[in-house]
């Protein structure tokens, strides 16, 4: 590569490609930077990009530095999905994993460091156990009979070639024991693969175009089942609405990475990473001799650091036009294309409702099982057919204290199979058993008439009515569905496996959760760890400001990102009406809900200082402790006040260990209003606290009202409902109110009606009375 003279200014060829943005040319009109190397951006080796010489249009990739080392990925087959270790049975067993290459690699070298052990039983001369990537066999393994029954190890090569962006490896044994007649499902017939063995991918990375059209690539690819750690880089505005902007941005994000887990480095020096993709934030202001636009704009550039890597752009003229330019991202990017875009126009968004996120199973009537799965996943084939899975995701305020359990009115099909078997309909909630059905086989249907009532598909459909308690179904559950098929032994030399029975669950089968009022205790913090409960009551978080320090912290506006990226997975919708607020007047919001994040002497919180139930300033750390530490809960009971844990103990010492900690209280400047606090003594304690708020599998240990966070966990010390939100109707308020003072009240509900009849018997007397002596004087 040549040198660049020193006589070339590269901010002048820089501005001069800026000034096409300037004029309005689209990505599509703007010309190309030379193609000569020696007019590149020469920021490789820098710590930050110095503004003036940023460039948005497209700007030629620098060639690779030779000696980086390309991504090498090491998955266990656990990791890929394999909660449990597969065991092959049969002639013709098999089971498989499945992952995916991101659309800016390719595999160059693939190996599988097998953990394998197979019955002494199979003929090794008949039987092997094949290793194949998307249905072509890479291997096939021995089963040499000395070795048979022990724990072996073996590393396989796996061809390059035959990976694509989604890869299936399966493994199946082809499995004999005899030479005579055998059962095709004999018990002898199985081989075992351990889930702790591992899949070592290496790739090398390919560049991508730089075009709004290809979002949310590179800066997220579905494909990569890995946790995201995503930068956001503020350039020269750190105002409210643009902290606003970026908690939109990264809500968004959190919607698309799921169950992966999202977290967002925030840094506020305006220095991009040295490696890998980042979120631009930047207000154009020309007296700076900064990039100019002509409005909210989003564009695409390489990284200048990392030729591999792409910067997103979300600009404005001022804070109000970069927030509108992430509320075209999050709303609209399906739409974008070009390398960038000005926004011209957005029409005002329609304002959420309560409990209408998308991802919430609505409660305000029956709802069917299409409405929540595609109609492919309702089917099951085969005698090992995988099981319908139902996700549930609910609002946590539903409230199933002295209520009757769900409806569930289930409507399925299977295939009817000849004489007499043993198949059943089995339904679990979270795996845990709650009914099975009898599928009955053609000799045990009572009605003979049953084939004039099959389908298309010679499936006999059935109707069948079930409840399900609601603590089982509450948070992220789901509904599981599996067909078990008895197999038909036909006798000796005449078994045959003709795997053609299928099940299906309807699309029109209805579960009913209209019946129950929102009504909650708080604070619960496990319900803001699972799903961000009471903010995301309304999916746009209309009804929450986030208050942050005069002058945040990175740590600080990086637990912030974390939390809206929690959020949006949880409601499926963008936090697109999030308010941030800097300092005491955030404080003092009285309509809205408030999520503070805090570190460091927290002088500013001195005015909530007797209500919060610990204290981190420095080394110095006071907690209060209740006997929740000494106990082991079931926390999903139907009545909170069942587990309630009032503080004991106020404990205070110094250390300089970094620690986190969790409060959810009533809001002291408004009633009914919710505040979490996540406060730490130092910025590096807020680490702690976005790392676990960014893992779902850590968010969800969060329990009672106040938990602290360190580097080994989470640990709720205190328990205590303070407040209520929601209604539960006039007469279940009364008896829930009644409990309080007598708690084994709801065991004579009887009684209390009764008396209650009385009582008016007796008022509506003393009125007749007092009417009947009223009219004699």
């Amino acid at each position: 590569m040549k040198k660049i003279s020193s006589s070339l200014h590269p901010c002048k060829t820089i501005l001069n490609a800026v000034a096409l943005i300037a004029l309005g040319l689209g990505a599509a009109g703007a010309q190309q930077l030379s193609t000569d190397p020696s007019t590149w951006l020469p920021a490789q080796n820098s710590q930050s990009l110095n503004l003036k010489s940023l460039s948005l249009p497209t700007l030629p990739l620098q060639p690779k530095n030779e000696t980086q080392a390309e991504p090498s990925y090491h998955y266990t087959f656990q990791e890929l999905g394999a909660n449990y270790p597969f065991t092959l049975k049969g002639i013709d067993g098999s089971d498989s994993l499945f992952f995916n290459i991101r659309a800016d690699e390719i595999v160059t070298k693939a190996e599988v460091d097998l953990i394998y052990s197979y019955s002494p039983a199979l003929l090794s001369e008949y039987s092997h156990i094949n290793v194949l990537v998307n249905e072509e066999v890479a291997h096939s393994i021995p089963v040499p009979r000395d070795q048979a029954g022990r724990t072996l190890n073996t590393r396989l090569d796996l061809p390059a070639h035959l990976f694509t962006e989604f890869n299936q490896l399966r493994f199946q044994l082809i499995g004999h024991y005899t030479l005579e007649c055998e059962d095709p499902l004999h018990s002898s017939l199985w081989a075992s693969i351990s889930n702790k063995s591992t899949l070592s991918v290496d790739v090398k990375n390919i560049p991508l175009s730089n075009e709004l059209s290809k979002l949310p690539l590179p800066f997220f690819d579905h494909r990569d089942t890995r946790h995201l750690s995503l930068p956001f880089v503020f350039i020269n505005d750190r105002s409210e609405p643009s902290f606003e902007a970026a908690g939109m941005v990264a809500s968004w994000f959190g919607i698309l990475t799921s169950y992966r887990g999202a977290s967002f480095p925030a840094h506020m020096d305006g220095s991009f990473p040295q490696k890998g993709n980042a979120i631009v934030f930047m207000k154009s202001d020309n007296s700076a001799n900064l990039p100019s636009v002509s409005g909210p704009t989003l564009a695409i550039t390489a990284n200048p650091n990392d030729p591999a890597g792409k910067l997103l752009w979300v600009m404005g003229r001022d804070p109000q036009e970069i927030k509108l330019a992430a509320i075209a991202l999050v709303t609209g990017a399906n739409t974008l294309s070009g390398q960038a875009a000005t926004i011209q126009n957005i029409k005002q968004i329609e304002p959420r409702k309560p409990y209408d996120a998308p991802y919430w199973v609505p409660t305000d009537r029956p709802v069917k099982f299409g409405e929540l799965v595609p109609l492919a996943k309702l089917n099951s084939i085969g005698y090992y057919g995988n099981p319908v899975r139902i996700p549930l995701r609910l609002p946590p305020d539903l409230f199933g204290w002295n209520a009757d359990p769900v409806p569930l009115t289930l409507k399925f099909r299977y295939s009817v199979q000849p004489g007499k078997t043993d198949s059943s309909l089995i339904v679990s909630a979270n795996r845990q058993f709650m009914r099975s059905f009898n599928l009955l086989s053609a000799d045990e249907i009572p009605d003979q008439s049953w084939t004039q009532k099959l389908d298309d598909q010679s499936m006999l459909p059935i109707v069948a009515s079930m409840k399900l308690p609601l603590d089982t179904l509450l948070q992220e559950q789901e509904l599981e569905f599996r067909f078990m098929f008895d197999y038909i032994k036909e006798g000796s030399c005449r078994d045959i496996i003709v795997d053609n029975v299928r099940g299906r669950i309807d699309p029109d089968s209805t579960i009913d959760f209209s019946s129950y009022p929102h009504f909650m205790p708080l604070p619960d913090l496990q319900a803001f760890g699972n799903s961000g409960f009471p903010f995301t009551r309304l999916a746009d978080l209309s009804e929450t400001a986030v208050v942050l320090n005069s002058s945040p912290s990175p740590q600080e506006v990086s637990t912030y990102l974390a939390l809206m990226g929690r959020f949006g997975d949880s409601t499926g919708y963008p936090t697109t009406q999030v308010t941030v607020k800097f300092g005491e007047q955030g404080l003092n919001i009285s309509d809205k809900d408030l999520i503070v994040i805090a570190s460091g002497d927290h002088n500013w919180l001195q005015a909530w200082s007797d209500v919060l139930p610990a204290a981190i300033a420095g080394n110095s750390k006071r907690f209060d402790t209740s006997d929740l530490v000494f106990k082991s809960i079931d926390w999903k009971t139907p009545d909170p006040r069942n587990i309630e844990n009032p503080a004991r103990t106020a404990l205070t010492y110094d250390s300089t260990g970094n620690v986190a900690f969790i409060a959810g209280f009533e809001s002291p400047v408004s009633s009914g209003k919710s505040v979490v606090l996540i406060s730490s003594g130092k910025p590096e304690g807020q680490e702690i606290a976005a790392s676990a708020l960014s893992t779902p599998d850590k968010a969800r240990r969060l329990q009672g009202s106040l938990a602290v966070i360190h580097k080994d966990g989470i640990t709720p010390l205190v328990n205590q409902y303070s407040y209520t939100i929601g209604s539960l109707g006039f007469w279940r308020d009364l008896l829930w109110k009644a409990t309080n003072l007598w708690p084994n009240l709801t065991s004579y509900w009887w009684a209390v009606i009764l008396v209650l009849l009385v009582l008016t018997v007796v008022l509506i007397a003393l009125l007749r009375k007092i009417m009947r002596r009223m009219h004699h004087s």
